[in-house]
């Protein structure tokens, strides 16, 4: 088992647009469904896998492109010290005093080593300058607790989006 980093800062309007965020149904909407419902899902199938915006899942992360991953370890500590170098980075532009807190900040790390250390993903969320969010994840790859089909990201073909 090794880990993936993922960090995403932007706008939180584009954050919070969960549809773009969520994976398409796997089953396609009938051939005489509302056409816009059918545009709709063929944006969905065509962007999800590829859109740079955090999955709803933590775990779908590993279905987006390998350039998303900003560090990959197989030692849950060292990818644990990344998070804490990444909240570190950010901490000046955290909008809540309590997310600036450096006792916080260490027991977040202390505990996405635990976490990660029996299979568990770690995701956290946080308000930055308005109207900006940072999103940071450290997903089990190979296999995924709560995925365990979703192949690891490195190495894999690139996914290719086709329309129904």
């Amino acid at each position: 088992m090794h880990h993936h980093g993922y960090l995403w800062t932007g706008p939180k309007q584009r954050f919070d647009d969960e549809a773009r965020r969520r994976p398409p149904h796997p089953d396609p909407p009938p051939a005489d469904a509302n056409p816009e419902l059918i545009q709709r899902y063929r944006e969905v199938k065509a962007e999800f896998p590829v859109t740079d915006l955090p999955p709803l899942e933590t775990a779908y992360w590993l279905i987006k492109p390998e350039k998303l991953i900003r560090g990959s370890w197989e030692e849950p500590e060292k990818a644990a010290e990344w998070l804490g170098e990444r909240l570190a980075e950010y901490t000046s532009r955290f909008v809540s005093e309590s997310d600036r807190d450096t006792t916080r900040r260490a027991l977040l790390i202390n505990s996405a080593a635990e976490r990660l250390d029996w299979g568990g993903d770690v995701s956290h969320g946080f308000y930055l300058e308005r109207p900006s969010f940072l999103s940071v994840a450290l997903v089990c790859c190979s296999p995924n607790r709560a995925m365990p089909d979703l192949a690891c990201p490195v190495n894999r073909a690139p996914v290719r989006s086709t329309q129904r």
